[in-house]
């Protein structure tokens, strides 16, 4: 008969850690079957405008944004 169970977890030391509440059900020694689904993270062509909005320039200078946006003329 099989049981599944299903959990989250992080390998620490190369080493999946069962849960404390499936413990009961998974001994030592039990011939179990492991499918390991990653999450990784996807990869996303970023453009220009990504980029530095990631990472943004500092610029000496110029005027900063309440500069630009005061209404004193």
């Amino acid at each position: 008969m099989l049981n599944a169970v299903e959990f989250q977890a992080k390998i620490q030391n190369g080493l999946i850690q069962i849960p404390d509440e499936y413990k009961q059900e998974i001994g030592e020694g039990d011939d179990i079957k492991v499918i390991v689904l990653v999450k990784k993270k996807s990869f996303q062509n970023k453009d220009i405008i990504d980029e530095l909005t990631e990472n943004p320039i500092q610029v000496n200078g110029i005027l900063s944004r309440e500069e630009i946006y005061s209404r004193q003329l």
